[in-house]
């Protein structure tokens, strides 16, 4: 079988173009040629990549060779590093096309080496302070640090986000082409210039999210490109009124810092399968100070890839690790650097001697096992930038469940309370059913079975390391199980496995289970509650808020006029009286359209349109972390 060619298509085969050199090409290129761009990228997906001296070439047909240089960064960070053969460029569709294809670059991996005198000091107070985590510090006190207004220049650069947002909001995904694109890209690097990190970070966001929906990009979901969207005009609208929240302006954050020493602790192997072409391992770490931290292999790659990096060896420095032993062990590391997500680096000058692992049940591990599910949940849940690795769905949970059945591949749980004596420990009294799903499903790797497994067994108890789903009622993915400390119906691993199974790669036997006792029976699940989630008539406002994204203004309105007065009733009826009337508010706005002196009608106003849409969208998540925060700490109804 022989290797394909690469093409355009191929994002990770170009390479990543900074939001200046991109705006700034289809800003030069003459107007008439607009209406030709879209379509010319298009185009350009099946053309093949070249390789030449210090860069790549695309062949964009007779005379027309575009040949791409990046910089020192991997980036293209100049115009200059972009030429065509063409008689017009460097104004030319080819040159500009190609740019237009390329992935956007993150200003953290690879920075613009423009000037930026023109960009406002960054002081502690302006800013926020940044801890290890890359948290501002108003964001890591509560909010009580001090408040700063924003700058002319801030609000200046904000207000342009604004109105590029609010333009793809009004035209939808399908008709957010190159051009529309260029002006949030161009926005988004005035904001790089005034200092406004988190709004830069959202408009990039809303760019990549464009390209892979409109590109119908595998593993892309238009909940993501909604999220980015909104979080694009919240900190956009409020900078721009002037808001001087310390946590919209955000931190400068690097790729990664230095750490000094630190001592980490494994928790457990998780494999990575991507959408994009990716895949690999990540071994998860706690750190001394209870920090959590990862170390990863993730390389171009298919599901064999992931499956065989159980035992790959990763180098940290000059030394080599074993992810299986790391999950397991321990590393005291010098000359470290952390990322703002907690990834460690693996630099020339990192040093690492192993260090004897714990268990779950001692150390800096048990910290993952200290508090209640509610309460873990509603901290999480609580954490507003979608940045932060605090957040739901991205920081690791401990619990201590017992399974109580299954329904398809999801495993059935109920907490355990807290120990008193050595006697199994009961159930949480009145605590929620919580479902255990897969993280991935995918027949290469162990999860599936290993869950089926563990719902063979009911009354069994487990101690479970996982990630909490943030769009669904009390479910967790697991990563990883163990024994319960003190319960006698628990799991019985091998000591080699020192206390826990991961579940993507160890597979979990019989044996490993406690005998039957004939004389302990649990009773089945007969049916599940109602999800506060699913079941409720929010679907509704979902879809409308949705719409608005993949379809634009028009065909809210048009949804609109075919619902009638079908959309806010349900809601009513179900309590839910606000989300009624915003959701009423962005329908009726959709569809509006003033007139002139003269009786003509004009074209309506995006800054109403875009405020309507966000405050269905804010009501929205708002109200869904609710009900789901109440899913973890109420026994659901029905």
């Amino acid at each position: 079988m022989t290797d394909r060619t690469p093409t355009v298509a191929d994002t990770d085969r170009l390479p990543p173009v900074t939001p200046r050199v991109a705006a700034a090409a289809v800003a030069a290129l003459p107007p008439r040629l607009h209406k030709r761009l879209d379509a010319t990228v298009e185009r350009l997906a099946g053309v093949p990549v070249g390789r030449v001296d210090g860069g790549i070439s695309v062949d964009c047909g007779p005379e027309a060779l575009v040949t791409l240089t990046p910089g020192p960064t991997g980036a293209v960070t100049d115009p200059h590093q972009v030429r065509c053969s063409c008689l017009l460029a460097p104004r030319c569709l080819h040159r500009t096309a190609v740019l237009v294809a390329c992935p956007v670059a993150d200003p953290a991996t690879h920075p613009d080496l423009a000037p930026t005198a023109a960009a406002p000091s960054t002081s502690d107070d302006a800013t926020g302070r940044t801890g290890r985590t890359g948290k501002s510090a108003g964001a890591a006190a509560g909010g009580t640090g001090r408040s700063t207004a924003p700058t002319k220049a801030q609000q200046a650069a904000a207000g342009a986000l604004w109105r590029a947002a609010a333009a793809v909001l009004a035209a939808g995904a399908p008709a957010a082409g190159a051009v529309l694109q260029a002006e949030l890209l161009r926005a988004a690097h005035s904001a790089r210039l005034a200092g406004l990190p988190r709004a830069e970070n959202a408009a990039l966001r809303t760019v990549r999210g464009l390209r892979a929906h409109r590109g119908r990009q595998n593993g892309h979901r238009l909940a993501d490109l909604v999220e980015a969207l909104h979080d694009l005009l919240y900190v956009a609208g409020r900078l721009a009124a002037g808001d001087p929240d310390p946590t919209l302006i955000g931190v400068l954050r690097r790729a990664y810092q230095p750490d000094g020493t630190l001592e980490v602790y494994g928790v457990c192997r998780e494999p990575v399968i991507s959408a994009t072409g990716y895949a690999g391992v990540v071994t998860h770490l706690v750190a001394a100070d209870g920090r959590q931290l990862s170390f990863g292999d993730v390389k171009p790659g298919g599901p064999d890839r992931a499956r065989d990096c159980a035992r790959a060896i990763s180098e940290m420095g000059a030394v080599a690790v074993n992810h299986a032993v790391l999950a397991r062990g321990g590393l005291r590391i010098s000359g470290t650097t952390v990322s703002p997500d907690g990834r460690l680096g693996a630099g020339k000058g990192v040093r690492a001697t192993p260090l004897t692992g714990t268990d779950w049940a001692t150390g800096p591990l048990a910290q993952l096992f200290a508090r209640p599910l509610a309460e873990t949940v509603t901290a999480q849940l609580a954490v507003d930038d979608p940045e932060d690795p605090a957040r739901a769905g991205t920081a690791l949970v401990g619990c201590d469940l017992m399974v109580v059945g299954a329904v398809g591949d999801q495993v059935l749980a109920r907490e355990l309370a807290p120990a008193i004596d050595a006697s199994d420990r009961a159930q949480v009294p009145d605590g929620p059913m919580i479902r255990l799903v897969p993280v991935n499903s995918h027949p290469m790797l162990a999860h599936v079975a290993n869950l089926r497994r563990l719902a063979s067994r009911p009354g069994l108890r487990i101690r479970v390391v996982g990630r909490l789903d943030p769009d669904r009622a009390s479910t967790l993915h697991p990563l990883a199980v163990g024994p319960v400390p003190g319960a006698a119906t628990t799991l019985r691993l091998p000591a080699d496995w020192h206390g826990r199974a991961d579940l993507g790669y160890d597979e979990i036997q019989g044996s490993h289970l406690p005998p039957r006792d004939p004389a302990v029976t649990t009773p089945p699940v007969l049916a599940l509650g109602a999800d506060a989630v699913t079941e409720s008539p929010l679907w509704r406002v979902r879809r409308l808020v949705e719409l608005a994204v993949s379809g634009g203004r028009r065909a809210v309105a048009e949804a609109a006029r075919g619902d009638g007065a079908g959309l806010p009733g349900p809601l009513r009826r179900a309590g839910f009286t606000t989300a009624a009337t915003v959701a009423a508010a962005l329908a009726d706005e959709s569809d509006r359209r003033g007139r002139d002196v003269f009786g003509r009608r004009t074209e309506p106003d995006p800054d109403r349109y875009a405020w309507a849409w966000l405050a269905v969208t804010a009501h929205l998540a708002a109200t869904e972390r609710e009900l789901i925060r109440s899913s973890w700490t109420a026994p659901p109804v029905g």
